[in-house]
């Protein structure tokens, strides 16, 4: 297989991937110390996540104080293909939030009673993703860069 079909290979098991899921976990670290959200996502790109988080949360203060956060897009079981990543995440406003709000209820519609409430919209640059699918023999993963 050259190089170029195995990143085509990788590139399309990341985009089924992130299409198939809806949430995700999102690590933060800030005063509080270093923490672990589930969260609903909706991609923009393959190097761009957005998603919603509780203004008086604890990964939003985190986020806050320390924009690098890790993440993982998963079933949960390690013998389905799943992702991981580092990533910087930004806390937007005006029309940026609003733009983040409708992709995200339009990828998970019932993320909408959480907009209701007292939010913040967050967007993700992820600027390496690990793809792993262990039964393929991807294990190590597979890196996708922009």
């Amino acid at each position: 297989m050259t190089t170029t079909e195995q990143r085509t290979d990788v590139e399309a098991l990341l985009h089924r991937t992130l299409a198939a899921h809806k949430s995700m976990f999102l690590a933060t670290a800030g005063s509080d110390g270093s923490w672990v959200s589930g969260v609903y996502f909706a991609e923009d790109g393959p190097h761009s996540l957005v998603l919603v988080l509780e203004e008086r949360g604890r990964t939003l203060k985190a986020i806050q104080e320390n924009p690098e956060v890790a993440l993982v897009v998963s079933t949960g079981s390690p013998m389905e293909p799943f992702l991981q990543a580092r990533g910087t995440a930004v806390v937007v406003d005006g029309a940026e939030d609003e733009a983040v709000r409708q992709h995200l209820v339009a990828k998970v519609p019932e993320a909408g009673p959480f907009l209701a409430t007292p939010i913040r919209a967050v967007k993700v640059a992820v600027p390496t993703w690990r793809v792993t699918d262990i039964p393929n023999g991807w294990l190590p993963g597979k890196d996708f860069s922009a």
